[in-house]
């Protein structure tokens, strides 16, 4: 019998050891690898050449769909199946844009990720058919990318000044991108738009 051989990308270190557990428990299933940061994914990738990586969507270093997206460039025979906690529609939408194999919620019964394992590592796609109605049923993102960089920033701390240094911009069109983005979000403020942002899914 073939194995399927996994990388894991999880943080949270009882969660990471127990998903080796239960992965291993499969006799088709062996962890090549496992890592508790997004920027450490490629490079482990590289080194040991998985079948599937199963990513967390919230990670440090970079995010899990980042890092999916970049795994999927530099190694695209190792397809991707990405676990989250929450079934936000606009996670699973940045999931389908950065071609993950699947999107699975964390609470889901054991053989149902073994099932997705197997499922991706033969090529077939697998979404929890709940998240597929629910992006189905979401409302579009309103924001353009170059607004949605700006708020990302901000989201993670970056004042207007701050956030013209990054992305080359004068402080007065930072602002005024901020002003355009609350306004499309119908949001109180700033700190608002941030919030629905972040429940859509729209910004990691």
């Amino acid at each position: 019998m073939l194995s399927v051989k996994i990388l894991l990308a999880e943080d949270v270190h009882m969660i990471r050891g127990a998903l080796v557990a239960l992965l291993e428990l499969e006799p088709d299933f062996e962890v090549v690898a496992s890592v508790d940061r997004g920027d450490l994914i490629v490079k482990s990738a590289l080194q040991v050449r998985p079948d599937v990586a199963v990513i967390d969507v919230d990670l440090p270093g970079i995010d899990g769909l980042t890092a999916a997206a970049e795994l999927r460039e530099k190694l695209p025979a190792c397809r991707t199946l990405i676990l989250t906690s929450l079934g936000r529609p606009g996670t699973l939408r940045r999931a389908m844009a950065a071609h993950v194999c699947g999107f699975l919620l964390k609470d889901a019964p054991p053989d149902q990720l073994a099932h997705a394992v197997r499922a991706v590592a033969q090529g077939q796609r697998v979404i929890d058919p709940q998240l597929a109605m629910s992006a189905w049923d979401a409302p579009r993102n309103p924001l353009s990318p170059r607004e949605l960089e700006v708020l990302r920033l901000a989201a993670q701390g970056a004042d207007a000044a701050e956030i013209a240094g990054c992305l080359y911009l004068s402080k007065g069109t930072v602002q005024n991108y901020l002003t355009a983005i609350v306004a499309k979000l119908n949001a109180r403020n700033r700190v608002d738009a941030i919030r629905i942002a972040e429940e859509a899914g729209w910004i990691p």
